[in-house]
């Protein structure tokens, strides 16, 4: 059964007019498997031995996925657009990740990016759940295509002690450009204020912007702010995450990348954090990632360095002992790598071996939490991640 034929019966398993989408002949269902088996450990923990993650086997899921996905030409040069990708974790059946927490981006139908939108020669406007901001495209696919995880901190989404602004998003309005001599952005809302209690601010906000060029060398900037409402009394915090990022590839042959990504993350006016921030402080992680990726013949080699430097803006705390007692932002820097290898079995298919390692600072936290990747929630101060994994991926 094609795929379109495929895409009829499951719009009919969905309520949707089959007839309808067999006459357009614009729908098609496509998804990914990608699992494999690893090991991962979580050790050196600032507080001792007993806060350790010792080593542990896993059969993991990153990113399976099934979608549908149409469009229907509107005539005068306009298009309707429809994408709904659901996350699904085939390890476990379940919407949990390796930690056994839920994982927001699987278990339910449209858990992935999933939209309605209305296009033409001028871009187009999506309505659904996005992505803001985490994303970063051709500059680095090694976590979204590749390998079981990059290196932690390579999107920003997360910098450990540092939050990044968003991920994955529900209920947002965007505006995606066309390319022109190379260029092309999304401007991103969501309001997030929708489930606000009666009586409360509603001023809660989501906003992101992305900018690319592809030419001889590809180019994305990236700026994503989330702004949570004001709050209900004059001692409460108002916490503001600003996210920045700019990657540069050099394509320097076919299917061959070297790249730079450098990411600021700042948390304005936290309520503070354990042995690390004080409420109102406003804290600050810059990080930079080297990424490589290569092809000859059927085979990818791939590897990742990342630096990221202690945080600042803390109210240092006398006496404190990073990770253990007192606010500080000494002991929050860490480095990391990944380096992996693929064999393309086909267009659609491949097998990996991939290693990753954090070394993280008495006071960082950083760890492998894209997708649920990680087996701890959280890890302790001080530990240092790791992960051998052997996995594959299809693609239809």
């Amino acid at each position: 059964m094609n795929k379109k034929l495929m895409a009829v019966a499951v719009a009919g398993a969905f309520a949707i007019p089959a007839i309808a989408l067999a006459e357009t002949s614009a729908v098609e269902l496509y998804g990914r498997g990608h699992l494999g088996f690893s090991q991962y450990s979580a050790t050196g923990a600032t507080a001792g031995v007993a806060s350790d993650y010792l080593k542990r086997s896993r059969v993991y899921d990153n990113g399976s996925r099934l979608g549908v996905r149409g469009s229907e030409d509107l005539g005068g040069g306009m298009k309707a657009l429809l994408v709904i990708e659901s996350g699904v974790n085939i390890d476990t059946g379940s919407g949990n990740g390796q930690a056994n927490t839920a994982n927001p981006s699987t278990g339910t139908f449209a858990s992935r990016d999933s939209y309605v939108g209305i296009g033409g020669n001028w871009g187009d406007v999506r309505w659904g759940r996005q992505s803001i901001f985490w994303a970063n495209g051709v500059i680095s696919q090694m976590a979204a295509n590749y390998v079981e995880t990059e290196i932690s901190f390579a999107n920003a989404a997360s910098m450990g002690r540092v939050g990044g602004p968003s991920a994955r998003v529900s209920n947002v309005m965007s505006y995606n450009s066309p390319t022109v001599a190379g260029f092309n952005g999304s401007v991103s809302y969501a309001p997030n204020s929708e489930a606000a209690a009666a009586g409360t601010n509603t001023n809660a906000t989501i906003t992101g912007i992305t900018v690319r060029y592809f030419g001889k060398v590809n180019v994305q900037f990236d700026r994503g702010v989330n702004e949570a409402a004001t709050p209900e009394t004059a001692t409460g915090n108002r916490l503001k995450i600003t996210g920045t990022k700019l990657g540069v590839g050099y394509p320097y042959a076919p299917g061959a990348q070297i790249s730079l990504i450098m990411a600021t993350d700042t948390n304005q006016d936290v309520a503070g954090t354990a042995r690390f921030s004080a409420l109102h402080d406003t804290v600050k992680a810059t990080a930079m990632t080297l990424n490589w990726e290569h092809i000859a013949g059927n085979i990818q080699y791939l590897a990742m360095l990342g630096k990221l430097k202690a945080a600042t803006g803390c109210t240092e705390t006398a006496g404190a002992n990073p990770g253990l007692t007192g606010t500080t932002c000494a002991g929050t820097e860490a480095t990391a790598i990944m380096l992996g290898v693929r064999y393309l079995m086909s267009k659609r298919t491949a097998l990996y071996v991939s290693y990753n390692s954090t070394t993280n600072g008495a006071n960082q936290t950083n760890d492998y939490t894209g997708g649920n990747i990680t087996s701890a929630n959280p890890i302790n101060a001080g530990a240092d991640p790791k992960l051998l994994a052997v996995g594959m991926v299809h693609n239809f």
